[in-house]
């Protein structure tokens, strides 16, 4: 089958699938008023596949039939591999500005990652390593897309699954059938859920040890539309105004969804992990498929870096503040953010290594200090936007008063900047109050934050995790140095302290 168009994925979405939104059941989220206008850009980079110019650079011929799939499905065996998936994240985000965070290949590149460490899951037994091989294949032959459910659903969040005051809320095993595996329970936080082809359940990493925990050890996949799935869509952010009016809600709400699965059964051959907490603990820490989902992620935070330059560099201009000093700090913070998210993608590339089977991985302590850098820097790069535009940004008129004939001569006269008539300066504004003050982008610092969990947690793990040997041992050394300089074994007064 090869690569999908645009109409091919939005046909595959008008099927039984049950997504809820605002307390009403929606019978096709490709008509719908509101999701419909993301699936819609979605299925713009589906068709980018299928462009003479562009189209070459993002696919590659599958070793299965010779089709041409998405390189996000590549299973790199060489840096040039790597650069060149690279290249076909790069261009997917650009045509969003890098704020569709969750666009497919993000969870297609973790699957292929997946596959790259069967060996892992052969683990838990031999069907298992077989299985994720042949789901990636099927996947990937396909074109699909998916979403996907790290997050466990607990009420009390310092307390394991099984500790729960109702320990039946977490996605959990309720039995097995000659079918398959019986699960309910609740998972969060499915990102694209109402325009995925595919449910991925993957294990956040688990605190459980042995007895109940079992029946919360788990990794399967089923189709969105499986009988007894429920996807909650959050409140959209799209509020169903005029593009001009929310160029990026109208285009990238890519909605988050909670997961209710009320006694799914789940096809065996689906089934990737089932009742091993060890297993599940170790999945994303001991392979390195979350790293190339990482790789997708860093470069989509370079590109939305670059768009934000761009952003506010424009509204600098318009208001005529490029050759103020205070501006110009402001945006060569911005740059150098760019600059610094770019050097991260390139070095992990450069400095790749190769994990047993002799897949290439971008260097994984590189792409997690980048991935640690945005997360902290988004809120800053947003400030100054909105330091840039101050007041500006909310006195901005809408599309229906820029269509009056009565107001356009005003509009024009009075909202006008250095560079732009007022209309032009109007749509600007909007653009800048979309990506800075507006609820959809209220979820996107919220999300950069905690994408990959909470930030103090994975800081302090970046410590204990990082190996730490060789630089020590130069500081011992000098210190041992010293000491015999001075005459004093290293170590003397150490016993007369205690």
């Amino acid at each position: 089958m090869g690569v999908r168009t645009g109409a091919e994925f939005l046909a595959g979405l008008r099927d039984e699938r049950e997504v809820w939104l605002d307390g009403e059941r929606v019978a096709d989220v490709t008509a719908h008023p509101l999701l419909g206008r993301c699936a819609r850009s979605v299925a713009e980079l589906y068709d980018l596949q299928h462009d003479p110019v562009i189209g070459p650079r993002l696919t590659y011929r599958s070793p299965s039939t010779g089709d041409p799939v998405s390189l996000a499905f590549v299973e790199p065996r060489s840096v040039d591999d790597l650069v060149r998936r690279r290249a076909m994240f790069k261009a997917w985000a650009d045509h969003s500005g890098g704020m569709l965070g969750r666009s497919p290949d993000y969870m297609n590149t973790i699957l292929a990652g997946c596959a790259m460490a069967a060996d892992y899951f052969r683990r838990g037994g031999a069907e298992y390593g077989e299985r994720i091989v042949a789901y990636y294949e099927w996947f990937r032959e396909r074109d699909l897309c998916a979403t996907h459910t790290f997050g466990t659903f607990r009420a009390n969040r310092v307390r394991t699954e099984a500790q729960q005051d109702d320990p039946t809320v977490p996605l959990h095993i309720v039995g097995e059938s000659a079918e398959g595996l019986v699960v309910s329970g609740a998972r969060n936080m499915a990102t694209l859920g109402p325009f995925a082809d595919e449910m991925l359940v993957f294990p956040a990493p688990m605190r459980q040890q042995g007895g109940d925990a079992d029946r919360y050890a788990l990794a399967f996949a089923v189709p969105i539309a499986t009988p007894g799935m429920r996807l909650m869509c959050r409140q959209s952010l799209d509020m169903g105004r005029p593009v001009a009016e929310q160029p990026l809600a109208a285009r990238y709400e890519e909605m988050d969804c909670v997961v209710i699965f009320h006694e799914v059964v789940v096809p065996w051959e689906r089934v990737f992990i089932k009742g091993d907490v060890e297993l599940c603990n170790g999945l994303f820490s001991q392979t390195r498929a979350f790293d190339h989902g990482i790789h997708q992620f860093l470069v989509k935070d370079w590109v939305k870096a670059e768009f934000i330059l761009g952003v506010a560099a424009l509204l600098a201009e318009a208001i005529g503040r490029t050759e103020v000093p205070t501006y110009q700090m402001m945006l060569g913070e911005i740059v150098d953010a760019v600059e610094t998210l770019r050097a991260y993608v390139l070095a992990a590339e450069a400095d790749a290594v190769a994990d047993a089977a002799g897949y290439y991985v971008p260097n994984p302590s590189i792409l997690t200090t980048g991935r640690n850098y945005l997360r902290r820097l988004y809120p800053r790069l947003i400030e100054i936007l909105q330091l840039i535009g101050s007041s500006g940004l909310m006195a901005t008129p809408t599309e229906a008063d820029l269509a009056a004939p009565e107001l356009a001569a005003d509009i024009e006269k009075y909202y006008q900047s250095t560079n732009l008539g007022g209309h032009d300066r109007v749509r600007l504004f909007r653009l800048a109050w979309d990506l800075a003050c507006s609820g959809f982008a209220g979820r996107q610092v919220l999300y950069e934050r905690f994408f990959a969990g909470d930030p103090a947690t994975l800081l302090a793990r970046r410590f204990f995790t990082y190996d730490r040997t060789a630089a020590v041992a130069r500081v011992q050394a000098l210190l041992a140095a010293t000491a015999a300089e001075a005459g004093t074994p290293a170590g003397a007064g150490a016993a007369s302290d205690s």
